[in-house]
């Protein structure tokens, strides 16, 4: 049987989005998004805690995640979580981060009130039900 390791993630993108091509034309698209939970403790103070998560994109989801997202969007991720792991160059350590490839990508609005659909780009986008995601 084979195993599967799947993140589902709503948050907010912590950067714009990066995107640049494999030297056979892919497309690969990285960006940040952090989810944050508040609580309150048994001594009844409020906290808080923020989770970074680093996130790929490729293909045709690469080059609409790069036109479409931008700093502060709020989103809905599903992938793939895995373990990229090298050496430090400077130290020689073992490094490690968790990642993760999405497959799937929804735009959920922006930090504040929810916000437009204009892609970052040159071309507005003119039939909003029709989007690729």
């Amino acid at each position: 049987m084979a195993g599967m390791a799947k993140v589902m993630i709503v948050g907010n993108l912590g950067r714009d989005p990066e995107m640049r091509y494999t030297p056979s034309g892919t497309a690969v698209t990285n960006f940040s998004v952090a989810t944050s939970r508040r609580w309150t403790d048994r001594e009844g103070q409020q906290r808080e805690e923020t989770q970074w998560f680093n996130v790929d994109c490729w293909g045709k989801l690469a080059e609409t995640a790069n036109q479409f997202l931008s700093k502060g969007r709020q989103v809905f991720i599903e992938g793939r979580i895995s373990l990229d792991e090298w050496d430090d160059r400077n130290t020689g350590e073992k490094r490690a981060r968790l990642k993760v490839s999405a497959t799937d990508l929804v735009l959920l609005g922006t930090r504040g009130e929810g916000g437009d659909m204009e892609p970052r780009g040159e071309s507005p986008v003119e039939d909003l039900d029709n989007m690729p995601f």
